[in-house]
C-alpha cells in the first residue's frame, strides 16, 4: 500500500476517534458494553460500510415511478439478514414489498423499528454530481459527504444503524434488545398500504411487545444541536383534475385558444376551485368541515420559545432562501405556525402546452398536485371527505379529487421510555437536546401511535445531512468538527440508544 494512502486512512482514523470521543465521555451503560471493541469494529468496517451505502444509493426504489420495487424489497432484506436480523421476510401488499424481519437476542427489551427503502424523484440535472453515484464531496465547514439521492432520506441513517447492529456482534458483545423491523416501499407516496405490513397480525403482535418504534434519522444541525421530536403532521398526497369531458362544458380535447371567447376553460376552473381552498393570501386553509386545529398548549409555546432562541434565524432565512415569513412574523410566532397549523400546498400545476414559446390552445384537462399537512384533530379520512364535499358545495364536484397516499398526524409523550432514552444518550454525550411538540414534516408514525398498537413513535440519531426531496442530498461521512458526528459517530449513537433501552427494565 503506497504511504499517501497510508497517511491518508490514518488522518481519517485519528479524525474519527477525535469524533467519537464526544460520545465516549461519560457513556456509562447498565449493560456495560465493551464500547471501544464495538467501536473498533465501526472503524474496521467503515469503508465497507459506506460502499455498501453507495451501493444502495445506486439502486433507487421510487414508488411514484413504479420503479425498483421488487428489488428495493430484496436489497433491504439482504442488508437484514447481513445484519443479524434471524428471521427476514419480503411481504407483499396491495401496493409495494414491504420487509418484516426480527432479531431475537433473548433479551427482556425488545425495540420496533421503522425503515422506509424507497426514495423521491430527481431530475440529474440539478444536481452538481450525478445523483446514483454518491460521491464523496467535500462540505465546507461540514467535512466529507456523500452526496445523492437517498442519503440522508433514509438510507444513510439506517446504514449507520444495521452498521452498528454488525459491530455489536463482530466485537462479540450481547445485542441489548430485540429488534422487530418493518420495511416499507411507499412512504414517499404517502404509505397508502402501511396498515397492511404493520397491523397483519403476526406482525403486529411482534410490534406489541415493543416499548416502542423508532426511525434511524441524523437528526444533528450543522452546529451539532438535536431536537427530539414528539410527534408529527399527518398528510395527504393528491391530485385535483379539472376536465373537460367529466364537466361537461369546456372542449373535449385541446383547442385553438381563439376559441376562449366562446368555450369555457377546464384550467380556470381549476383554478378558481383551488382559490376557495385557502384564504386570500394563500397562507390559511379554509376548506368547510376541517376541524379547528388543537390549541398550542403552554408547555408546547415553551418548547417553541427555547428552540427559536437556540437557532439562528438569519441563517435559516438564508439557507432557504427567504427573504421573510408569512405576515413578517417573528422568529418564534413563525416556529408557532410551523408547529399548529395545517397547510394546503400546490406541488405543481400541470396543463396544455408548457414547452418551449407558446402554442395557443385552450387545454381540455387541467391537474393541481396537491400536498395537505394535518395537524390534531385532523384525520387523513376526514379532511378528505371534507375537502370532496367542499368542492361540491360550491359547484367543483365534477372536480377530480384522486388520492394516492397519506396518513393522520402522530403524538408521543415525552416521559415515555422511547424519548426518556434518547435524551438521556445525548445528555452523556454532551448535547443538550431541545425538545420539538411537531415535526413540520410527515412519516407514517400513526399506525404505531394510534390503537391497536398504541405505541411510542419516534426518531433517533447523530450524524448530519441534508436536501431531503431537493437536489444534491447529502449525508455527512467524515466530520471536520467534532461536535457533530459523521458515519461512524451516527453508528455509535445508535449502539448507546440500544443499550440505554436495553438497561432500563419495563414497568
Amino acid at each position: 500500500m503506497e504511504a499517501p494512502v497510508l497517511a491518508r486512512r490514518a488522518r481519517r482514523s485519528t479524525l474519527a476517534m477525535a469524533a467519537l470521543a464526544l460520545l465516549t465521555a461519560g457513556a456509562v451503560q447498565a449493560a456495560e458494553p465493551d464500547r471501544a471493541a464495538i467501536q473498533a469494529q465501526i472503524a474496521q468496517r467503515h469503508d465497507a460500510a459506506v460502499k455498501t451505502l453507495q451501493d444502495w444509493i445506486a439502486l433507487p426504489s421510487i414508488a411514484a415511478e413504479d420503479r425498483n420495487a421488487k428489488q428495493g424489497a430484496e436489497y433491504m432484506a439482504k442488508l437484514a439478514r447481513e445484519a443479524g436480523f434471524q428471521r427476514v421476510e419480503i411481504v407483499e401488499t396491495s401496493g409495494k414489498p414491504g420487509v418484516y424481519a426480527t432479531l431475537d437476542a433473548g433479551a427482556p427489551t425488545t425495540v420496533g423499528l421503522y425503515f422506509m427503502y424507497d426514495v423521491k424523484q430527481y431530475d440529474p440535472a440539478e444536481w452538481s454530481s450525478p445523483p446514483l453515484e454518491a460521491r464523496i464531496v467535500d462540505k465546507p465547514g461540514l467535512g466529507k459527504a456523500m452526496v445523492g439521492r437517498g442519503a440522508t432520506n433514509q438510507k444513510g441513517p439506517e446504514m449507520a444503524f444495521l452498521t452498528a447492529l454488525r459491530a455489536i456482534r463482530d466485537a462479540n458483545q450481547k445485542m441489548p434488545v430485540n429488534l422487530v423491523l418493518v420495511a416499507e416501499g411507499e412512504e414517499e407516496i404517502g404509505s397508502p398500504n402501511i396498515r397492511e405490513l404493520v397491523l397483519r397480525p403476526d406482525i403486529q403482535a411482534a410490534l406489541k411487545k415493543s416499548v416502542g418504534v423508532f426511525m434511524p434519522m441524523g437528526l444533528q444541525g450543522s452546529d451539532g444541536s438535536v431536537t427530539v421530536n414528539l410527534g408529527a403532521k399527518g398528510v395527504i398526497e393528491l391530485e385535483l383534475v379539472a376536465d373537460g369531458n367529466a364537466w361537461g362544458r369546456g372542449p373535449a380535447k385541446d383547442v385553438h385558444s381563439s376559441l376562449k371567447a366562446m368555450v369555457d376553460s377546464p384550467a380556470w376552473r381549476l383554478i378558481k376551485a383551488l382559490d376557495t381552498l385557502v384564504s386570500k393570501d394563500g397562507n390559511t386553509v379554509t376548506i368547510d368541515g376541517l376541524p379547528t386545529p388543537t390549541p398550542l398548549t403552554a408547555e408546547a409555546r415553551a418548547m417553541i420559545a427555547k428552540s427559536a432562541a437556540a437557532r439562528d434565524e438569519a441563517t435559516t432565512k438564508k439557507s432557504l432562501g427567504v427573504p421573510h415569513w408569512i405576515d413578517d412574523l417573528s422568529w418564534e410566532k413563525a416556529n408557532e405556525r410551523l408547529v399548529a397549523q395545517p397547510t394546503v400546498n400546490i406541488q405543481g400545476l400541470v396543463g396544455g402546452y408548457t414547452g418551449v414559446g407558446g402554442k395557443t390552445v385552450l387545454p381540455y384537462r387541467a391537474v393541481a398536485k396537491i400536498d395537505m399537512r394535518l395537524v390534531p384533530p385532523m384525520t387523513r379520512d376526514g379532511a378528505v371527505a371534507a375537502l370532496k364535499a367542499h368542492l361540491a358545495k360550491r359547484g367543483y364536484g365534477d372536480i377530480a379529487v384522486n388520492v394516492s397516499g397519506g396518513y393522520d398526524p402522530t403524538t408521543t409523550d415525552a416521559d415515555s421510555r422511547l424519548i426518556q432514552a434518547q435524551l438521556a444518550v445525548l445528555r452523556r454525550s454532551g448535547v443538550e437536546p431541545l425538545l420539538w411538540p411537531r415535526l413540520a414534516g410527515s412519516y407514517p408514525g400513526f399506525v404505531f401511535t394510534q390503537p391497536p398498537l398504541s405505541l411510542p413513535s419516534g426518531h433517533f440519531g447523530l450524524g448530519h445531512g441534508g436536501g431531503a426531496h431537493a437536489p444534491d442530498e447529502f449525508f455527512l461521512i467524515e466530520s471536520s468538527n467534532p461536535k457533530v458526528q459523521g458515519f461512524d459517530g451516527a453508528a455509535m449513537s445508535y449502539v448507546d440508544y440500544l443499550y440505554e433501552l436495553g438497561s432500563t427494565a419495563s414497568e
